[in-house]
């Protein structure tokens, strides 16, 4: 890489692939037809931008846009996203007016929120529309099924009366396994058949996550719920690859040889000298650290893909920076370091970074941390 070259290339960056959204929309959409499908992206779209990301997911053919909370709904409205959209988890002092007033759904998990959501629709004179959600062994949010037939019977009260318009009922898989699948469809199943015995006509019953619609089709229902699939990372944890599943991974990140220095042995590293050189080495600076969502429990265990090849990380990763040993390969300062992305171009994936830090692909990505901007590529 030239000097002017190396010039121009960001500190650090995340390239973002709205493409390669669209195409995974596209492909896990035909997989479960005729069930609609939810994009989900909450947490910043699992950190790769929540409004670029929605707006591909919905070129790809979504149906729906699902978040975790009313804030990150009130971002897509505010950018002028109209979808269907779905918030489902609240704070105890959640304000339901305005989103009632921005048509986001809400999600239902205990008759307070119900009573409390059919207060704030009265107030603003609108019908507020809600998924009522059956707790069916998650063990999280979601009505307990004991007290499920007084929450559908209230919500078939408040319906008639004109304060709220059931829309939906959910649930949420384990993927503990595929007994577990079973016995949780089959709850989700008798949940369904109380709600109509209330009288409770919903248009959508959603219980599957990206790794339930794949794999369990009894859960697919109306419509799935597809999260870490639209960024092309494998949900199921059991080595099966994102081109396996016809799926292309969204998010590389890479940054910049910051330093190059030539090192003897016994030479210590980083804090702790918990690595040491163990023969005459090349040692590289890369500009990222935990305060960039680099995980610190992958120090002496994660790969990057730097001058052609996979390189280990040696000592500690600091609050900005890690350590990469080279070898006698040379490299510059300013060369281009991939820390993940997409396997088939030889780097390392998220789900290796994840196995690296004894946790998953999707922490990985939605950890990256806001020093680290993000490019989009792959638009319309």
């Amino acid at each position: 890489m030239s000097g002017s070259d190396a010039a121009e290339r960001p500190f650090r960056e995340a390239v973002v692939d709205l493409g390669a959204v669209r195409e995974n929309v596209a492909a896990l959409a035909a997989a479960v037809a005729p069930a609609q499908t939810m994009a989900v992206v909450k947490a910043n779209a699992y950190g790769h931008g929540a409004v670029p990301v929605a707006r591909a997911a919905l070129a790809g053919g979504a149906d729906w846009l699902g978040v975790a909370d009313i804030d990150e709904a009130h971002e897509l409205r505010g950018a002028g996203i109209d979808a269907p959209l779905l918030a489902w988890l609240h704070d105890p002092g959640a304000a339901f007016a305005p989103a009632i007033e921005r048509d986001i759904d809400l999600g239902v998990s205990s008759l307070g929120q119900l009573e409390a959501i059919a207060d704030a629709a009265a107030s603003v004179d609108r019908i507020a529309a809600v998924h009522l959600k059956l707790d069916t062994g998650l063990s999280r949010s979601g009505v307990a099924p004991e007290h499920w037939a007084a929450v559908v019977a209230r919500a078939a009260r408040l319906e008639q009366a004109g304060h709220i318009h059931v829309r939906g009922l959910f649930s949420h898989l384990a993927n503990a396994s595929p007994d577990d699948d079973v016995r949780q469809v089959e709850a989700f199943d008798r949940g369904l058949v109380q709600a109509s015995t209330a009288g409770l006509r919903p248009e959508v019953r959603h219980l599957a996550s990206t790794a339930g619609a794949l794999r369990v089709p009894a859960a697919r229902f109306d419509l799935v719920r597809i999260g870490i699939g639209i960024y092309g990372i494998p949900p199921f944890g059991d080595g099966t690859t994102a081109a396996e599943l016809g799926l292309r991974p969204v998010m590389t990140l890479r940054g910049r040889v910051a330093a190059v220095r030539r090192v003897e042995p016994g030479t210590g590293v980083s804090y702790g000298y918990t690595w040491r050189a163990e023969r005459p080495t090349t040692l590289a600076l890369v500009p990222l650290g935990y305060a960039d969502g680099i995980p610190r429990h992958a120090s002496g265990r994660a790969e990057v893909w730097i001058a052609g090849a996979r390189r280990p990380i040696v000592g500690r990763v600091a609050m900005d920076q890690f350590v990469v040993d080279v070898g006698d390969d040379h490299v510059e300062t300013g060369d281009e370091i991939v820390l993940f992305g997409d396997p088939a171009t030889g780097a390392p994936s998220a789900d290796d970074w994840g196995d690296a830090a004894g946790t998953i692909g999707y922490e990985i990505v939605t950890r990256i941390g806001p020093r680290v901007p993000r490019r989009y590529v792959g638009g319309a």
